[in-house]
């Protein structure tokens, strides 16, 4: 994608505060892609704290701490209601800070961090340049970023549906690899790797699915979608095409998935 893609930050914001008590039940494929994302991490001892960025209701922030060797940890949402949850179940934690915060605006001190953690939560950010500029300046000395975040094949199956009803832009758009290495060269960042994985979860209605989406904070954010409410009619001839294009029985939605790691240049 070449055209920079543009959030809508307060609706982030507010989408994911709202989503807090459903989040847990509904967020099967984030917590799957958060421990691929942790798979060959078994903890490194250092006196620099780790951040998780995007902690939502604290699930990499509790597996972070159960791997040990940990250290200091800070836990950071632009929710402060997700914030709350997290602190809530990790309060037994000692090791912990809480910060509500944007990923754009990091109120963390410059090489004070030696890990960078942030899964399926940078896709929500304006500025990636700016974004990951941030983050090189709060890393230590060879300092590294883990993150995953959406590809642009994601939810292509409603996108296509939607493309049949008008021509607003009802699902959210994401940045390609080629884009985020592009980003991270900018922001000074090397041994740059990506590695792509598509997931297809099930569903048995595209109600279901619509559900799901806004259960997690995950409905459309885009700043040029159409904020007029969406009629019934549309609603129902999107979801015929979605049906007539998935054939008789449950439908599917495609996540694509990119998995990143980059080290301080």
């Amino acid at each position: 994608m070449s055209e920079v893609i543009t959030i809508d930050k307060n609706k982030v914001k507010s989408s994911f505060a709202l989503a807090v008590n459903s989040y847990d039940e509904l967020a099967t494929l984030q917590r799957k892609v958060g421990l691929k994302l942790l798979q060959d991490f078994s903890g490194e001892s250092d006196s620099y704290p780790m951040v998780d960025i995007g902690c939502g209701t604290g699930f990499i922030t509790q597996q972070l701490i159960d791997r040990g060797a940990v250290g200091q940890l800070i836990a950071i949402d632009i929710a402060l209601s997700m914030v709350q949850k997290t602190k809530m179940k990790m309060g037994c934690f000692q090791n912990v800070q809480y910060i509500c915060a944007d990923a754009e605006f990091m109120p963390i001190e410059n090489h004070s961090i030696h890990t960078v953690f942030s899964n399926l939560a940078l896709q929500w950010c304006q500025n990636l340049t700016a974004v990951f500029s941030g983050f090189n300046k709060m890393l230590k000395k060879d300092g590294r970023l883990r993150f995953s975040t959406f590809g642009p094949s994601t939810l292509q199956e409603l996108k296509l549906a939607w493309s049949e009803v008008d021509d607003y832009t009802h699902v959210n758009e994401f940045y390609s690899a080629d884009n985020l290495q592009h980003f991270l060269k900018c922001a000074g960042f090397k041994d740059i790797q990506i590695e792509t994985k598509s997931y297809l979860s099930h569903y048995a209605t595209v109600i279901d699915l619509m559900r799901e989406l806004k259960g997690i904070g995950a409905h459309n954010v885009l700043s040029k979608r159409n904020r007029k409410t969406t009629s019934k009619a549309s609603m129902q001839a999107m979801i015929s095409a979605y049906e007539r294009e998935a054939g008789r029985g449950e439908i599917s939605a495609t996540y694509e998935i990119l998995f990143v790691s980059a080290r301080v240049g």
